[in-house]
This record gives structure tokens, C-alpha cells and sequence, in this order.
């Protein structure tokens, strides 16, 4: 019933909430996977970061991969406020998304085959939503840190949207952008539906397969 009270218009960093000057308290280890949330990550490991919808959801799609994903994590990005809050990004005054940080091994696992379980996971056509989960906090978004991750990003979108459109789905809506600062969210936010196994998750694909990342073999999936 709240669903059109919800702001759908990304704020100005003028009109952003102020924040604070130090980060919010977190986990400091993987529930899951026992590797420490915040490293330091070995090297050669790279990061990603999406936004898909509520990131409960969200990070069990990456951290289930298995083999190759170093560690997980959820946070906000993409907005204003330094060092937001959960309850300052649900009130659409921060510009924030609701975002994934996947820290993986590119021996192992392809960043495009990130990009498949992101396209495939949740419906990239809503805009400031993913089903009933409304706001700009649930927009699609992918966050690259290099070149190389833009290039493999914009490829797949092009590619996904054909495959959309010649299912009649509206035009995808995904902003893809350098990475912004990635802030990561409270404690009891991290590795949520391990948790709390009967926990909302309000992930829902199109059910269209996304035709990247297609030649690895799939992955043991890492249950908590």
C-alpha cells in the first residue's frame, strides 16, 4: 500500500542527506564462506558490483557460484551520502543503490559469467523497481572498475536486450557507469538469507537466458 509514496527521482547532491564522516559498523567475516568481508583479498582477485534489487537476494546469487568467488558482500553505492544507512537509503535522500560486491578469481570464474547470473537473476526493464521492491535503492545497475569490465558490460546488455525484445519485453534499463564508492552496509545486512533461510528474497528473472559466459563449466554452488 506504501508503493506509490515511494520517491522515484533521484536527488541532487544538493538536496542529499549529509552523512557522516566515518563508515557504519559491519561484519567482519563471511557468514558463508569464513574469508574475511573487507580483506585484504589475495592477489589476482578482481571485484564487480551490481545492483539488482534487494541485495539479500542479490548476494546469495553470486556467493552460491562457488569456486572462483573469493567473497561477497552488500552495501550502497552509486549515490551522494557518504556513509549512508540502511534507513537513509530506503528514504530515497541519498541517491544510493542497493548493491552487490563480488570479489572473485578471474582464473577461475569470468567476469561474464557474472554478467549472466546478473541479467538472468532479476527483470532489467522495471526502471526505479524490481517487482514489488519500489524505489530508486532497487534500480539495475553494473558498476564496472575497468575498461575491460565496461567493454564485456556493454556487450552483454546489447546482446541481452535482443533477446528481451524479440520476447516483447520493454527496453532494458540498466545504467552502467564507472564504479562509485562502495559502502558497506550493516552487519546484520551481510549474507542475509544464510541468516535467515526463510528470509524475503524478492528476486524474479524474465526467465530468459542471457547467451554470455556461456562456455564455463558451471560451479559447485556453496550453500551456507
Amino acid at each position: 500500500m506504501f508503493m506509490f509514496k515511494k520517491k522515484l527521482d533521484l536527488p541532487s547532491a544538493a538536496e542529499a542527506l549529509p552523512g557522516r564522516p566515518t563508515a557504519i559498523a559491519t561484519a567482519r567475516e563471511h557468514f558463508v564462506l569464513r574469508r574475511p568481508l573487507k580483506g585484504p583479498y589475495p592477489d589476482g582477485c578482481e571485484r564487480a558490483m551490481f545492483g539488482m534489487g534487494c541485495f539479500w537476494g542479490a548476494e546469495r546469487k553470486f556467493w552460491e557460484l562457488g569456486d572462483g568467488i573469493y567473497v561477497t558482500a552488500v552495501g550502497y553505492a552509486a549515490g551522494h551520502t557518504p556513509n549512508p544507512t540502511y534507513e537513509e537509503v530506503c528514504s530515497g535522500r541519498t541517491g544510493h543503490n542497493e548493491v552487490v560486491l563480488a570479489v572473485f578469481d578471474p582464473k577461475k570464474i569470468s567476469y561474464p559469467r557474472l554478467l549472466r547470473t546478473f541479467w538472468e537473476s532479476h527483470d532489467p526493464t522495471q526502471g526505479m523497481r524490481q517487482g514489488n521492491d519500489v524505489g530508486t535503492q532497487y534500480r539495475s545497475g553494473i558498476y564496472v572498475l575497468s575498461p575491460q569490465q565496461r567493454a564485456a558490460a556493454e556487450a552483454s546488455k546489447a546482446t541481452y536486450e535482443k533477446e528481451l525484445k524479440a520476447r516483447r519485453f520493454d527496453a532494458i534499463t540498466t545504467e552502467i557507469v564507472d564504479a562509485p564508492p562502495f559502502y558497506f552496509a550493516e552487519e546484520y545486512h551481510q549474507q542475509y538469507l544464510a541468516k535467515n533461510p526463510m528470509g524475503y528474497c524478492g528476486l524474479g528473472g524474465t526467465g530468459v537466458s542471457c547467451p554470455v559466459g556461456l562456455t564455463e563449466a558451471p560451479a559447485q554452488p556453496v550453500r551456507a
